[in-house]
């Protein structure tokens, strides 16, 4: 990737109120705030000033795994999206939805009833719930195991991909005078039967103005990064080193190929997990801060789930090489295989210790603690080594680590060519530079 392709940007809300752990005890404001209109109003107003292409909002269905420890991610995604898109015209809008925990008509339904709402702006995250507590919110007797979570999520998504395109683009007549609606015959049931699912279909109206609505995928495992492959229009991964990210990616569109896609139909957006600050110093205070709203118990056993050994082991070797030895197998750890990859590419490459890994990798995403310059010096890295067609921003702190990305990260890459002034489309299948084709609906639209 040359400068002249500049990156698609994103920004991921996570955990209610920041991506790292601590967020709720360093920011300003209640921790109310994590189910307040005002903020999501607020920083979706702040995240289009800034021209960033994406809003990515993750979703966790339960609280069961965090406890009353802080705040989770756990309103529905989509009704969140509607709202943020009620006060924005052009940014994007990404929200999760667990396809082992859903209907893929219900999902369908609610993503294009977003997409419409907003005008062509949404996209939806698909992901295989791999937390086992979440069965017990659903009544399941079992968590199923990753093979058929997969499973499911492919038949899941061919069906809500049907579903999207179950009405022609021109089958809305809109012909009053001779009383015909909509042509039946450009509306189609989809009449699928699978293992899994058995839907009817069709979807109860028109086709989005986009198409359909985008399909961003998280996968990392080889079964992840096939299925990504297959359906996907943007990839979300955690990548520590410019070498995995690299691998990544030309793996992904060489999936992608085999699936009969062109590869540039599929865009990468690596994780990055930013600590922001005017200077050095001041981000280092910032760090140390939510470094510090943890205790050494809280870090470990975070870290234990990401990796299988168990924190007693951990603790073991806080101050000796990180024990790889200890590793748990794929089939063992049954989830975030890929995610694990990235911390563990990290610790190969450094020789680091496990208190060092706390703090270099405090999740699985490439971490930057800087200016500005520093994190558009390791963009522009990846840009160059073809790793990325750009970054999903681990938002650490809401709403003010979207105020410093806007501030001071966004000024930095237009100065450098490498991030866009101004929206150059409408809708997010276009401005991402994806295909949309003859299975885009034309349909009038008042003006924004």
């Amino acid at each position: 990737m040359t400068k002249k392709n500049k990156m698609i940007l994103s920004a991921a809300l996570m955990h209610g109120l920041g991506h790292q752990p601590g967020a709720w005890r360093v920011r300003r404001g209640p921790s109310t705030d994590y189910v307040s209109p005002d903020m999501y109003a607020a920083i979706a107003r702040k995240a289009e000033e800034g021209k960033l292409h994406v809003l990515f909002l993750a979703e966790q269905i339960t609280n069961l795994e965090a406890g009353a420890q802080r705040p989770c991610g756990a309103m529905d995604t989509a009704a969140v999206l509607s709202y943020m898109a009620a006060v924005t015209s052009r940014i994007g809008l990404v929200g999760t939805a667990s396809t082992t925990y859903n209907q893929p008509y219900d999902i369908a339904r609610r993503f294009a009833t977003a997409d419409h709402l907003s005008k062509g702006r949404v996209g939806w995250n698909a992901v295989t719930t791999a937390h086992a507590v979440a069965a017990q919110m659903f009544g399941a007797d079992y968590h199923l195991e990753a093979a058929e979570r997969y499973s499911r999520a492919d038949e899941f998504l061919n069906i809500v991909i049907k579903l999207w395109e179950s009405w022609e683009p021109d089958a809305l007549v809109d012909d009053k005078k001779n009383n015909k609606f909509a042509d039946p015959d450009k509306i189609h049931a989809i009449n699928h039967s699978g293992e899994h699912f058995s839907v009817r279909g069709p979807l109860p109206f028109i086709r989005s103005r986009q198409g359909r609505p985008l399909i961003f995928h998280a996968g990392s495992s080889p079964a992840g990064r096939d299925q990504a492959a297959k359906f996907a229009d943007v990839v979300f991964t955690a990548q520590h080193t410019t070498e995995g990210a690299k691998e990544f990616r030309m793996d992904v569109r060489r999936r992608a190929e085999g699936h009969g896609r062109h590869p540039d139909s599929i865009k990468i957006l690596p994780g990055m997990n930013v600590i922001l600050g005017e200077t050095l110093e001041e981000a280092k205070r910032k760090k140390f801060a939510l470094d510090n709203a943890l205790t050494l118990d809280q870090l470990l056993a975070a870290m234990s789930r990401r990796t299988g050994i168990s924190v007693g082991i951990l603790r073991d070797h806080l101050d000796r090489p990180f024990p790889i030895a200890e590793l748990p197998s794929d089939e063992e750890l049954k989830n975030g295989v890929g995610w694990r990859q990235s911390i563990i590419d990290l610790v190969v490459s450094e020789n680091l210790t496990v208190r060092e890994v706390l703090t270099r990798a405090p999740s699985a995403h490439h971490h930057i603690v800087g200016t500005a310059a520093a994190v558009a010096d390791a963009m522009e890295e990846r840009l160059e080594a073809n790793a990325a067609d750009g970054f999903t921003m681990m938002v650490d702190i809401l709403p003010e680590g979207v105020d410093d990305i806007v501030n001071l990260l966004v000024p930095e890459l237009q100065r450098r060519g490498l991030f866009h002034t101004e929206y150059s489309h409408r809708y997010l299948r276009d401005m991402l530079g994806l295909e949309s084709g003859a299975s885009q609906a034309k349909l009038e639209y008042e003006s924004a």
